[in-house]
């Protein structure tokens, strides 16, 4: 790794947009291993080998770095969301796939939170409202975002059968209300002491509760 003492002629392998990528991925790395509170910009330059200045051509001070980790985040939990996705076997008729899929999104929020608590809590470090929950940097492999995965599975529901047409306005915000509340008990409650088992099951129970009561 270079130090920041490197040299200018060094420094000039980092081509327009490269150093941007490079104190972004820093950035993560930094939030993967402390939360949102680890992201600091002079630390990101100081890893990837520049001298301080020089990141602000890509950002402007250390909430823009954090916005675009919290950004990458998203996305991540969204790939994570579609890895459960991508297990369900084919076949099933529409109502217990519609189900299954409702299912595996809130499964694969869950397992993320606990995988990756620091990536978890950046995610939703940075105040934004429902306009950000679509934008496209923080979609996954496929184009959607957590949210819109989320959607999606809740209309599949609808058109299924299984959730009433009536019941579906708003109904995002109560799985999410009550996935998320979970994985925040689970990464920074008093549930963080539960052992696999236990945390599983109380993760089954959950979802079972958000399928029967939208």
């Amino acid at each position: 790794m270079r130090s920041v003492g490197t040299s200018t002629s060094e420094r000039g392998t980092y081509r327009h947009g490269d150093l941007r990528r490079a104190l972004l991925e820093v950035g993560i790395e930094l939030a993967r291993g402390g939360g949102p509170d680890a992201v600091v910009l002079r630390e990101a330059t100081r890893r990837v080998g520049v001298a301080p200045n020089a990141a602000y051509r890509h950002f402007a001070d250390r909430q823009a770095l954090l916005q675009a980790v919290c950004a990458a985040a998203k996305s991540a939990l969204a790939v994570g969301m579609e890895a459960e996705l991508a297990k369900l076997p084919d076949g099933r008729d529409p109502a217990a796939s519609a189900r299954a899929r409702l299912r595996a999104v809130g499964t694969g929020y869950l397992r993320f939170a606990q995988a990756e608590p620091g990536l978890f809590r950046t995610a939703f470090s940075v105040p934004v409202d429902l306009r950000d929950a679509a934008s496209p940097d923080r979609a996954g492999s496929g184009g959607l975002t957590p949210f819109q995965l989320l959607a999606t599975a809740l209309d599949d529901l609808v058109e299924a059968d299984v959730l009433p047409r009536e019941r579906r306005p708003g109904a995002e915000f109560l799985a999410w209300s009550a996935v998320h509340g979970l994985a925040m008990l689970l990464v920074d409650g008093p549930l963080r002491f539960l052992d696999h088992a236990e945390r599983e099951g109380v993760a089954g129970r959950l979802l079972d509760m958000v399928d029967q009561g939208l």
